[in-house]
């Protein structure tokens, strides 16, 4: 094995490439054995190390490179998932609590490190490793619905007490240990870094902003302004003497305000998420001597053991402290607890800056990797345990037998309910072969809300309107139009065609939809490759800047034939409600039954499920009378179980809901994979983004 490794050439692609499969192969295998992926990277990154196969290089170029991106990118990425407004909100609480947070962990860090016989620039730094937080369960609250939830924004904004205030204890340790540490150093240093957040925050909030409005929509360009406010920043940063990861995260609280929700953002933690952060992970297991670290579990286990211990205490111990100020409940306190124990991002990012600084040794770092192992394993668990039971069932209006709100009414028209337009489904036609189905699915939901068909076509502009290419795509469109409408009268439904000239197809398609009032948006499937992801598709165009909701459909029967729809469901919310509103509103059309699918796991209260149980029959009683059944099973695996109940089925109906993720690494998301598996027919149902 190792003479075939010696005769691959030394070059930086070589390094880059495995690199590129280790981040393709490595996690999903890992997140299938139940283990998050990143702990797969690591372990990747000490067997391709020099003290396994010694096929890549911790010193060499690439590496070095992309491991201090990664390490950038990570803690950009930790300040853009800190959501400014919410913390305003609740800044009480999250000062409370991100006061508790840091401040217990960092104490009982610092007299354990004493009492192993640390100096104190050491026992400083490990106690403030242990004072920030990585929000890597916040996935699992935002699937839970709760990430409103008092608690849980406390615990989000804490985020920013800790990690700055981690950030600057890094600092003051690294100028110690260069012996540069003194009073006036220390005032000095805080108020060029005050000067510096402020430059940072303000300057790049204000600079972003000027900069968006003058470039409009291009989202390339905004891509790149916020890649370079990033690595400016981190720049900035060195040059007072702080280390980058500080001007790094300050750009990501800037950019936060910025970017919004958008799918700039959303482009953006996806490059770190697939690319960067992930290299990262796997240069920080380059770095793990496998000899040193088997010792730091065998002769310096005692360390190791207190180290994670202690973490896990104190972090228990300061969300108990909120406790009476607050009036927290134990279900609450025990989330906050769960969600501020994984040490990721701020943790490895700093830790990795003392062992290149020599204030800890490889020893050290070692145990420091075995806590982040350990409570990146057990906090999600204990967030999905926990959190459950912080979901309170939200029903809809009981007396509201439409399908959703009127998001098509004017602003002026919207106090009054009983002004509303014609129920609209608005068609857009591009594909041949799945026009006739969609047509069918769209003319069976007019025809039960007494409304029409909007068949739309959009002809990409060209400057000329006299263009060939333009005239030949302006007859295609009229012949499929033409087509909608024959389609359209065949199933009894009134259609009127439109056909527009725009720039972009998915802005043509949402601007006739708003144009129209439409109250729905029916899309064919469309499956597209690498690009499509990290560019965009025009489903996700369309879901991002639509008016009103949109259902995605693949289908693979005719509507009029589809008569078991299976509709799983987390929990009860406005949002969740209307799915089933779709899905029953659907089945009433053609006499079809439906299921509503829950499935909890093992620690779910059965107070809990009863609630839940409950809510889903108020909600189905206030919509159309259909037959229909509620089938609720125990499973760890939900998508394991949506797949096998689907088999029995024609249609799932799911509920499109993006994610955000914490540390920029992807989680397993259950949608996906059904999406992925599933053979029967499918529709991605989602809410307009406001």
């Amino acid at each position: 094995m190792v003479g075939l490794l010696s005769t691959l050439p030394n070059s930086p692609i070589i390094a880059f490439t495995i690199l590129l499969l280790v981040t393709l192969i490595i996690p999903p295998i890992f997140e299938r054995l139940r283990l998050p992926g990143l702990v797969g990277l690591l372990a990747a990154g000490v067997i391709l190390g020099p003290s396994v196969l010694g096929l890549l290089n911790p010193a060499g170029e690439v590496e070095t490179l992309l491991s201090d991106v990664g390490k950038i990118y990570l803690m950009f990425v930790a300040g853009l998932e800190i959501d400014l407004k919410d913390f305003k909100r609740t800044r009480n609480r999250s000062l409370g609590f991100g006061f508790s947070t840091f401040a217990v962990p960092l104490t009982a860090g610092l007299l354990l490190s004493r009492a192993f016989g640390f100096d104190w620039v050491a026992a400083v730094l490990i106690g403030s490793l242990l004072a920030s937080h990585t929000l890597l369960a916040y996935p699992i609250v935002m699937r839970l619905g709760i990430s409103k939830e008092p608690s849980v924004t406390a615990t989000v904004g804490a985020t920013i007490f800790t990690d700055i205030g981690a950030l600057l204890v890094l600092a003051m340790c690294v100028a110690a240990q260069a012996g540069e540490f003194s009073a006036q150093t220390v005032v000095t240093q805080l108020v060029m870094l005050g000067l510096f957040a402020t430059a940072v925050l303000v300057g790049i909030d204000w600079a972003g902003k000027q900069y968006f409005k003058r470039n409009g929509d291009r989202e390339g360009n905004q891509f790149l302004f916020v890649l370079a406010a990033v690595f400016v920043a981190a720049v900035g940063s060195q040059l007072i003497n702080v280390d980058k990861i500080v001007g790094a995260f300050l750009a990501g609280l800037a950019v936060n305000d910025v970017v919004g929700h958008g799918p700039v953002k959303e482009k953006v933690e996806f490059v770190g998420g697939v690319l960067f952060i992930p290299f990262f992970f796997v240069c920080m297991g380059l770095l793990l001597n496998l000899q040193v670290f088997m010792e730091s579990i065998t002769t310096n286990l005692a360390f190791t053991l207190a180290l994670t211990s202690t973490l896990i205490a104190s972090k228990f111990l300061a969300a108990l402290v909120t406790k009476p100020f607050f009036g927290y409940r134990w279900a609450q306190i025990l989330t906050m607890w769960s969600l501020s124990m994984p040490q990721v991002a701020a943790t490895l990012a700093a830790a990795l800056v003392g062992l290149q600084q020599g204030i800890i040794s490889e020893l050290e770092f070692n145990a420091v990797i075995v806590m982040m192992l350990v409570t990146s394993v057990v906090g999600p668990l204990l967030t999905s345990r926990f959190a459950g039971r912080l979901v309170t069932p939200k029903l809809i209006r009981p007396e509201s037998t439409s399908l959703w709100f009127d998001y098509g009414s004017a602003p002026e028209n919207r106090a009054d309910s009983t002004i509303t337009g014609p129920f609209t489904v608005v068609v857009p036609i591009y594909n041949p072969i799945t026009q006739r189905y969609l047509i069918e699915m769209a003319a069976l939901l007019a025809s039960h809300e007494g409304g029409y068909v909007i068949p739309v076509t959009v002809a990409r502009a060209h400057v000329h309107m006299d263009d060939p290419n333009l005239v030949d795509a302006l007859g295609q469109s009229r012949k499929l139009l033409q087509k909608a409408e024959s389609l359209s009268q065949e199933f009894n439904a009134q259609a009127y065609s439109v056909l527009r000239i725009d720039d972009d197809v998915s802005e043509g398609i949402t601007r006739a939809a708003r144009e129209q009032n439409a109250s729905l948006i029916l899309l064919g499937w469309s499956r597209q490759g690498f690009r499509a992801k990290l560019f965009g598709t025009l489903v996700d165009d369309v879901f991002w800047s639509s008016h009103c909701p949109v259902a995605v459909a693949r289908l693979l029967a005719e509507p009029i034939d589809i008569h078991r729809i299976l509709v799983p469901m987390k929990n009860i919310t406005p949002q969740a409600a209307r799915t089933v509103r779709f899905a029953q509103m659907f089945a009433d059309t053609h006499k079809a039954a439906v299921t509503l699918l829950h499935v909890c796991d093992r620690h779910t209260p059965d107070e809990q499920v009863k609630a839940l149980e409950a809510a889903l029959n108020k909600v189905m009683a206030s919509g159309p009378q259909i037959s229909w059944n509620l089938i609720t099973q125990i499973h760890d695996n939900p998508a394991e179980i949506i797949l096998e109940t689907a088999r029995d089925h024609d249609l799932i109906v799911l509920r499109s809901m993006r994610r955000r993720t914490a540390g920029g690494l992807a989680v397993s998301d259950v949608t996906h994979q059904v999406i992925d598996e599933a053979t029967c027919s499918l529709v991605l149902f989602g809410e307009p983004h406001t």
